[in-house]
């Protein structure tokens, strides 16, 4: 858990504090308490509520222990915990909802670790060990080479294209198959499909950030995103759609700031009308996925949204990405005459696998992940690993030139001249 550094509020560290909703609960943890040399006095009554109360005014402990039972929305009281915690306070919670998902939810917001009640006294000595460990444990600093940052927006040319599919497929490859820590935003703030396309609750982590974009920093985002896996997190919503977002596009641009910082990739899932409405959110982006199925709704598009790129981010490389492509026999138009009325090549084709899409989507797992193996999406793997080889390029050449190389431009060339050659073959 962490919280804003507040040098006044961290003179005197307590080794263990807990704050319990009933007293069989604290009969249970004051004998553990006792053997572990704490005092037993502070376990306190009053749970989460009376925890971020307390801990408003005085320091936060290393080790802190909170009775979630009379808790209403857990996930969100966790929250409010964790603003008023100071960094690298190990939260221990426990409750009387045995969820599988909330436990995850939970894990994932930053605590340690979860218990049922009734507590069993070999569960508390086990967890309160870990929990010393993981504080004693050396900060571990990160001898992983160093990687220049990579920003992909993924934006369909029509609903229904499969961009959704697209970004949540590149992501999961960056941070599996390539070892990339990546960020996966999905700015559909109303009907984003990040989340659910990975199994996972949205959370209130991105309406936040539009509502309070004073709120956004490197805290937030620890906080905010949503863990799945090691490499992987997600800032998805599912606002009401009764609630219109009212936003200058400021929070969206500070997101991905952020995240550049604390993330070697970042995939934004980029609806086309944000193009319209906040278009400074491609400056920074290097490579634009353009996802596409061939319509003639799709072309007239496909022609708007290259040309609006051409004129807007000439900076940013755009992939022209055909998606769900079938037989010839079923197309509404045939790729050669696509490619004719748009006067550009499609730079790689995914061909529509039925099968394949409903197994991902039941299992709540990311297409490419379920198609691992079919060689139908194979070209989505060569997309992940162009990107990663065309950004080691672009840091080396940034070192051998610094000062002198645009940010990008060796990505750019290098993913242009890639893709050529591609298109000859």
């Amino acid at each position: 858990m962490n919280a804003p550094f507040n040098p006044s509020r961290t003179a005197h560290r307590d080794p263990f504090v807990a704050f319990v909703c009933d007293e069989a609960t604290a009969e249970a943890l004051r004998p553990i308490a006792v053997e572990l040399g704490w005092s037993p006095e502070k376990v306190n009554k009053g749970g989460l509520r009376n925890a971020v109360q307390t801990l408003s005014v005085s320091a936060s402990p290393n080790i802190l222990f909170v009775d979630l039972s009379e808790s209403g929305d857990p996930l969100n009281d966790i929250n409010a915990l964790a603003e008023v915690c100071e960094p690298g306070t190990v939260v221990i919670a426990s409750g009387q909802v045995n969820d599988v998902r909330l436990y995850r939810d939970l894990l994932a917001s930053g605590i340690h670790d979860y218990l049922l009640k009734p507590l069993n006294p070999d569960a508390l000595r086990d967890v309160f060990a870990q929990a010393q460990s993981a504080m004693n444990a050396p900060k571990h600093v990160d001898a992983t080479v160093e990687r220049a940052h990579c920003a992909i927006a993924v934006i369909g040319t029509r609903g229904g294209a499969g961009a959704s599919t697209i970004a949540t497929s590149l992501a999961w490859l960056l941070s599996d198959k390539h070892a990339r820590s990546t960020a996966l935003l999905d700015l559909d703030v109303h009907f984003g499909t990040g989340a659910l396309a990975l199994d996972l609750e949205p959370g209130r982590g991105l309406t936040d950030a539009i509502e309070n974009p004073s709120r956004i920093d490197g805290l937030f985002i620890e906080r905010a995103m949503v863990r799945a896996s090691e490499r992987l997190a997600v800032l998805s919503a599912e606002a009401p759609i009764h609630s219109p977002i009212m936003s200058d596009g400021a929070a969206f641009y500070q997101l991905q700031e952020e995240m550049r910082s604390a993330f070697e990739c970042t995939v934004i899932d980029l609806p086309r009308g944000m193009l319209v409405n906040h278009p400074h959110l491609i400056t920074d982006v290097q490579v634009a996925v353009l996802v596409t199925d061939l319509t003639l709704a799709a072309a007239r598009d496909a022609i708007r949204i290259l040309s609006w790129f051409k004129s807007n981010a000439p900076q940013t490389q755009v992939i022209l990405a055909a998606n769900k492509v079938q037989p010839a026999a079923v197309l509404e138009i045939s790729r050669k005459d696509f490619e004719t009325s748009i006067e550009r090549k499609i730079d790689l084709l995914v061909p529509f696998d039925a099968k394949l899409a409903s197994q991902a989507a039941k299992l709540g797992k990311p297409l490419a992940e379920i198609a691992k193996n079919a060689k139908a999406m194979q070209p989505l793997a060569d997309l992940a690993a162009r990107i990663t080889a065309m950004s080691e390029a672009e840091l080396a050449a940034d070192k051998a030139a610094p000062g002198k190389t645009p940010r990008g431009s060796s990505l750019l060339d290098k993913l242009k001249i890639s893709m050529a050659g591609k298109a000859k073959k």
